[in-house]
C-alpha cells in the first residue's frame, strides 16, 4: 500500500523527436546550383583557353570556325601554312604598316586608336593584330557583347604568352586575303603566282590593303582605291622599318 505522506510521481512527458535535417543537397536551392553550373563551366572554358593559348604558341592552329563554315559554303577554301622564315620580311612590315602600326608600342590594345575612333563615333576601326589574331583563332565573327567580352579577356593572355613575331605570323597564315583565299602563302601564290617569301614591296602592300575588304579588293587587279592605299602601306612600312617599329617582330628587339 502507497504511502499517503510520498506526493504522486508527476506523469513523464514524452520526448519530443528533433526534426531530421535535410540532406545538404535537398537544402541548395536551385538558384545556387545554376550558379554553380555556370561557375563551373565559365572556369571550365578559362581552362581549355589556356590550354589552347599555351598549345598555339608552339603549334599551328589547324583551323578555325570562320575557315570552315566558309569551306562549306563555297565547297572548298585555299589554304596552306608557311613558316614565319618562309615570309618575305616586308610582308609582315606591310600588314603592320596597315591595320596597326603601333603593334610593337602596345600590349594588345591601342589605346590612342580607341579613343580616336570613340572620338569619330565609331565609325572607324580600333581592333589590333592581337585582338584579329584572338577573333580568328579562338572565337567567331560577329559584334557581340559576349565575343568582345571574351576578346578582351583573351587578348593580353595571348601578348603574355606569345612573342610578337609569333603573333605577326599566326596573323598572316590566318587573315583573309580574298573569298575562300587564307594566308599569305596561298595569297602570294593565287595573285601574284609567287610564294610568299617572294613577294616584292608593291605586291605585299596591295595584298595588306585588301585586309579591311577581301571580298570587295582584289591585290591583282587593284582598282584606285587599292593602288592609293597599297602606295600609303608602301610608304608606311618603310618608315616603321627606319623608326625602329618593326624591332619586335624582326629580330631587333
Amino acid at each position: 500500500m502507497a504511502d499517503p505522506s510520498t506526493p504522486p510521481k508527476k506523469p513523464r512527458k514524452p520526448r519530443e523527436k528533433k526534426p531530421v535535417p535535410a540532406p545538404r543537397a535537398a537544402r541548395r536551392s536551385p538558384g545556387r546550383r545554376i550558379a554553380r553550373w555556370f561557375l563551373a563551366g565559365i572556369g571550365g572554358c578559362a581552362g581549355f583557353a589556356a590550354f589552347l593559348i599555351l598549345l598555339f604558341s608552339f603549334v599551328n592552329p589547324p583551323t578555325n570556325m570562320y575557315q570552315m563554315g566558309e569551306a562549306v559554303r563555297l565547297g572548298s577554301i585555299r589554304r596552306e601554312w608557311v613558316d614565319w622564315d618562309r615570309i618575305a620580311p616586308v610582308a609582315g612590315r606591310s600588314v603592320v604598316a596597315a591595320e596597326d602600326a603601333n603593334f610593337c608600342l602596345h600590349w594588345g590594345f591601342d589605346m590612342a586608336a580607341i579613343r580616336a575612333a570613340v572620338a569619330d563615333g565609331g565609325n572607324r576601326g580600333a581592333s589590333t593584330i592581337t585582338q584579329q589574331v584572338v577573333k580568328n583563332v579562338f572565337l567567331w565573327q560577329g559584334r557581340s557583347w559576349i565575343r568582345k567580352a571574351a576578346e578582351a579577356v583573351l587578348t593580353p593572355a595571348v601578348e603574355l604568352v606569345w612573342s610578337k613575331q609569333r603573333i605577326l605570323e599566326v596573323y598572316l597564315n590566318v587573315a583573309e586575303f580574298g573569298e575562300g583565299v587564307f594566308g599569305i602563302e596561298a595569297a602570294a601564290q593565287e595573285y601574284f603566282g609567287v610564294p610568299a617569301a617572294k613577294l616584292t614591296a608593291q605586291q605585299a602592300a596591295r595584298l595588306a590593303a585588301v585586309l579591311p575588304d577581301p571580298k570587295g579588293r582584289n591585290a591583282a587587279k587593284p582598282g584606285p582605291f587599292v593602288r592609293k592605299r597599297g602606295g600609303q602601306v608602301m610608304s608606311g612600312a618603310e618608315t616603321i622599318r627606319l623608326d625602329g617599329r618593326a624591332a619586335c617582330f624582326e629580330g631587333r628587339n
